[in-house]
């Protein structure tokens, strides 16, 4: 390794180490020993060899100055041809070596990766619905990237550099004492002269590398946003393109700039150190030259000392800053666990029972529900705010008790926002009440296994999402072992099997992000379609037809009527002609039932029912006359 070589590497492993110098928590120390326990034998074998390779760097100088002394004195020929074939076996084994300890290096750090992101995702999974609401995704996606890979880096480079630095540190030490104790401490007086200047520059380029990186994380969000289906849509009718134009390009050329200055600051400081490096060589050689004419030093020893000047500089250089680089790595790890350590607010008891078997009934009895606090369900890293919003907890539902008996169908109606949607999502267990009980069957859902639930419930949200996948991928979500006919059985019902034998690419059509191929009635229809597929003995529709059009709504209308038959359902619907038929009718307002019974019971009481269905019916004209067909 060369002065200038040890100049760049010395330069980065400064600026790596100023990026974050926050504290951690001593506890952390264990956390990452229990992650690194399956990995141990691999970890002790990386250790020895890093060890091993550290010693033959040093052997090198040591022989090549025996070389030199051989040639100088005339030694046989085979001396000088021995000591270069052991000078090539040392390279054949350091590259074997440096192989080897790759592969493990690569091995423990890929390994840990694999450890934290699924234990991460894993975790992620088993949050309430109310994370996802206030976590910016892209927060999260960063941890199970940037900073797992930050954590990897203290296996898979700090650990091995620390060690491999401090023994060649030591026996290159030892060696130049050997050598001649003057030039060792002259080596070491300049070593002032190389190190601080790293880490000045270093901090200031780390400045310039964190300034680069906010905007370029700016940009990315623009760019993500911005080229999204919605938001590109949303910019076309309201926003200002040329406006939207200027701010990236500010920010491009802000970062252009940044880029300029740290290519620059970068050269002037390797460029200075090389010149120091090179006056420390030149010392070697000065003073180890009049020693050697004094007779009080080889010449092959000054050979040495020159070449075990460089392994010197760059172990020290490193070690300097090694301190901050193993803070830098725990941080990394402290960012994820503190993922880790977010509890879920919805768990699945060690005992929990089976939904049982045949028909269903479904209960509410005097559940209040408030929706939780930011701090019960989020951190405000992950929302990237300095704090974290501290309202929440307002109760929403208020004693809500009702009963489907097997088979019926209930509708939830009502003003927006009064809290139908709400008590839908308890069911599944999106969320679970704070007080009373919500029963399917007769049991608790709290005392009901995650899985169970999921086969026995279907819902269709008012959204109707799809993944960035296949038509077949986004039906086969609900169940994966459909064949294919049972797929083309669920799209005639939902009235889609006529669009998509269209497709050129049929069922293997990707829909794109979020379903915006579709329209947002063939969206809709396509979720049913995958309700039905799943079969569940209990049905939630959420507003299930609110995107389609009069003639889309009456075929499906057809086609939920068959699903639902001899199922028990929840059916939230703002068109109250959809509920006429339900067994019963639920008004909810400010989160209370204010009134219950049948379509035509309702109409009589002349009650909240009556003046929603004169007001909508009344408006229903002048919307039929206006709605757009999708």
């Amino acid at each position: 390794m060369d002065m200038e070589v040890t100049a760049w590497h010395s330069l980065h492993s400064t600026v790596t180490a100023q990026q974050d110098r926050r504290p951690f928590s001593r506890g952390t120390v264990r956390r990452i020993a229990a992650f690194a326990r399956p990995h141990r034998r691999h970890l002790v074998a990386f250790l020895l060899l890093s060890t091993v390779t550290a010693m033959l760097a040093v052997a090198t100088p040591l022989l090549a100055g025996r070389v030199v002394d051989a040639i100088v004195h005339r030694s046989s020929t085979g001396l000088v041809l021995g000591l270069s074939g052991l000078i090539a076996a040392i390279a054949v084994a350091e590259a074997g070596l440096g192989l080897l300890t790759r592969w493990l290096s690569a091995t423990i750090g890929e390994g840990l990766i694999l450890d934290l992101r699924t234990t991460v995702y894993d975790h992620v999974q088993r949050m309430p619905v109310a994370f996802f609401t206030r976590t910016r995704t892209g927060a999260l996606v960063s941890r199970l990237n940037n900073d797992v890979i930050g954590a990897q880096r203290a296996f898979s480079d700090t650990l091995s550099q620390v060690v491999g630095n401090v023994v060649t540190l030591i026996l290159t030490l030892v060696v130049m004492l050997g050598l001649s104790w003057q030039i060792t401490l002259i080596a070491l007086v300049l070593l002032p002269v190389f190190v601080l200047p790293a880490r000045r520059v270093g901090r200031r380029l780390a400045q310039l590398r964190r300034e680069a990186a906010t905007h370029n994380a700016t940009m990315g969000t623009q760019m993500t946003e911005r080229f999204s289906a919605p938001g590109a849509t949303l910019v076309k009718l309201f926003g200002r393109p040329e406006r939207e134009s200027a701010e990236f390009a500010a920010r491009a050329r802000r970062v252009r700039d940044i880029g300029v200055r740290t290519a620059m600051v970068q050269t002037s400081f390797v460029t200075a150190l090389t010149f120091v490096s090179a006056l420390a060589l030149a010392v070697v050689y000065g003073l180890g030259g009049y020693l050697a004419l004094r007779g009080s030093l080889d010449p092959g020893a000054i050979v040495s000392l020159a070449l075990l000047l460089t392994r010197l500089y760059a172990p020290l250089t490193a070690l300097s800053g090694a301190h901050v680089e193993v803070m830098s790595a725990l941080v990394s790890f402290e960012r994820v666990f503190e993922v880790l350590d977010l509890k879920p607010l919805i768990s699945e008891k060690p005992d929990a029972r089976e939904v049982p078997e045949g028909p269903l009934s479904v209960e509410f009895d005097g559940v209040r529900f408030a929706y939780p606090a930011a701090d019960k369900v989020s951190l405000a890293s992950l929302e990237e705010v300095a704090t974290l919003d501290t309202r929440g907890g307002d109760e929403v539902l208020h004693g809500v008790s009702f009963r489907a008996e097997p088979g019926q169908m209930v509708a939830l109606v009502g003003s927006s926002g009064a809290g139908k949607s709400t008590i839908a999502q308890l069911l599944p267990r999106l969320y679970d009440a704070d007080e009373g009980a919500v029963r399917i069957g007769g049991v608790d859902v709290r005392d009901l296994s995650a899985a169970s639930l999921r086969d026995t419930l279907g819902m269709v949200t008012q959204d109707g999402h799809l993944f960035h996948d296949s038509l077949r991928e986004n039906l086969l979500l609900a169940r994966p072992e459909a064949t294919e006919k049972e797929l083309w059985d669920v799209l005639r019902r939902a009235r889609l099997d006529g669009l998509i034998a269209g497709l050129p690419d049929g069922l293997d059509t990707v829909v794109g992000e979020r379903g915006y191929r579709l329209s947002g009635g063939e969206r809709q229809r396509l979720t049913i379609a995958r309700l039905l597929l799943a079969r569940p003995r209990v049905v939630i529709l959420d507003e299930a037809t609110a995107h389609l059009d009069n003639t889309s709504e009456a075929a499906v209308q057809e086609a939920l009527t068959e699903a639902l038959a001899g199922r028990t359902s929840l059916v939230i619907a703002h068109r109250l002609s959809t509920v006429r038929s339900a067994d019963l009718i639920l008004v909810v307002e400010d989160g209370r039932i204010v009134e219950r019974g049948s379509h035509e019971a309702l109409l009589a009481a002349g009650g909240r029912y009556a003046e929603l269905y004169r007001t909508q019916f009344a408006e229903a004209p002048a919307t039929r006359q206006t709605a757009p067909v999708n």
